[in-house]
């Protein structure tokens, strides 16, 4: 079965907030990444609202016949927002003020009151969600628990490793959480780091089903344009 390939739009809207300007626009963004092969549509709404904003997700909802898979902080300001904007799925991320991006995956040990009533909300809205997490076999065993549909694997040390034997030695841990998942019976996703050089391992990895990718995607487009950037990344892990 191909591997399907979430496109993250954030850096569209990076792009276009150096300006506070309406282009490059994330609608359009979003229609050519799906005419280039991508299946899904991956926007994070972060608190800061660094990129993202509220009218972005907004549009793509209103504008765009696609699965919407919006990526949020665990707090009830997201949470309520999810259920106005009505995504297909949610993934729940950590989130730190002043992070350049995300460091890791979530520490459900320290908030695992608040996740089960958000995964419990929004589940009963019809909303799939998913959690962010290093492929640590207690945080997926957790997950499973709290009523999670999906566990999306933290790839950034895979995709920061240095040398062959290190990140083989993370691709390993991976793989071998992917069993976990599979085991008990949820589906199986990936992402953060990713690029055009390290994805393809993963992509092979046993059981996998989506990856969500973003940042070396739109910053390949800046070279071959966005349809060309999705078609190449998609060709890589098909």
């Amino acid at each position: 079965m191909s591997v399907k390939l979430g496109v993250n739009i954030d850096h569209v809207a990076t792009l276009r907030q150096a300006r506070r300007d309406s282009n490059p626009d994330t609608v359009e963004a979003a229609r050519v990444a799906l005419s280039a092969g991508a299946e899904m549509i991956v926007m994070h709404l972060r608190k800061d609202r660094r990129h993202v904003q509220d009218s972005d997700m907004e549009r793509v909802r209103r504008e765009v016949k696609c699965y919407l898979h919006m990526e949020m902080a665990a707090t009830e300001e997201m949470e309520k927002l999810a259920v106005k904007l009505r995504p297909d799925s949610v993934c729940l991320v950590p989130e730190e003020k002043d992070e350049v991006t995300t460091q890791g995956g979530l520490k459900i040990k320290d908030k695992s009151e608040t996740l089960s009533k958000i995964i419990k909300n929004l589940s009963s809205k019809g909303i799939g969600v998913s959690l962010f997490l290093d492929p640590e076999p207690q945080d997926i065993r957790n997950a499973y628990k709290l009523g999670a549909d999906t566990v999306e694997l933290c790839t950034k040390a895979y995709a920061e490793s240095w040398g062959k034997k290190n990140q083989e030695k993370e691709l390993e841990k991976l793989q071998l959480a992917s069993y976990l998942v599979k085991e008990l019976n949820m589906s199986l996703h990936a992402g953060h780091g990713l690029d055009y050089y390290n994805v393809r391992p993963v992509a092979q990895i046993e059981g996998m089903e989506c990856l969500n990718i973003g940042f070396s995607i739109i910053s390949r487009s800046v070279f071959v344009g966005l349809k060309n950037a999705v078609a190449g990344m998609k060709s890589l892990i098909s």
